[in-house]
């Protein structure tokens, strides 16, 4: 399953099980934005990858795989983005929700770099430390504001 647009230009699905259940579409473009909702660390067929190993009490017991959930999260990001004609570098705010700050902070600058192809990303940017997120074994989820052409300004 691949990121599309069924129903017309601007909105963008990935055609996973959540959409219909929650209602919300991936990406909604209105003018020249692009409001992309949280992304995650799932491949092409809806499944987590990089699953963080959950404790007896549901709860992630091993923070270890927050640098590859991110690589994914910023990979689906972009795919999404592609869509719109748009890029990484058109993101002009994001917000990191994240289960482990310390966790987070070891691997998102050099994640980021990487993700944006810049050593310095244009965008601005939030993180905040939650207490769960929607799949249990995921430890990060990034939403995002886009304007179509920034990266040129």
């Amino acid at each position: 399953m691949a990121a599309s647009q069924p129903f017309n230009k601007k909105t963008a699905y990935w055609g996973v099980p959540w959409e219909e259940i929650y209602g919300y579409p991936q990406a909604r473009q209105v003018g020249n934005e692009i409001y992309v909702s949280g992304q995650f660390n799932h491949d092409e067929n809806g499944d987590l990858v990089a699953p963080a190993p959950l404790g007896s009490d549901g709860r992630p017991s091993d923070f270890s795989a927050m640098g590859e959930q991110m690589r994914v999260t910023y990979e689906n990001i972009a795919k999404l983005l592609a869509l719109y004609g748009a890029t990484l570098q058109d993101v002009v705010e994001e917000t990191l929700f994240v289960l482990d700050m310390d966790a987070a902070f070891a691997v998102v600058g050099d994640v980021r770099r990487e993700a944006f192809g810049l050593q310095h990303p244009q965008c601005a940017s939030n993180i905040i430390g939650v207490s769960r997120l929607a799949q249990r074994a995921q430890l990060i989820e990034i939403a995002c504001k886009v304007v179509i052409g920034a990266r040129q300004l």
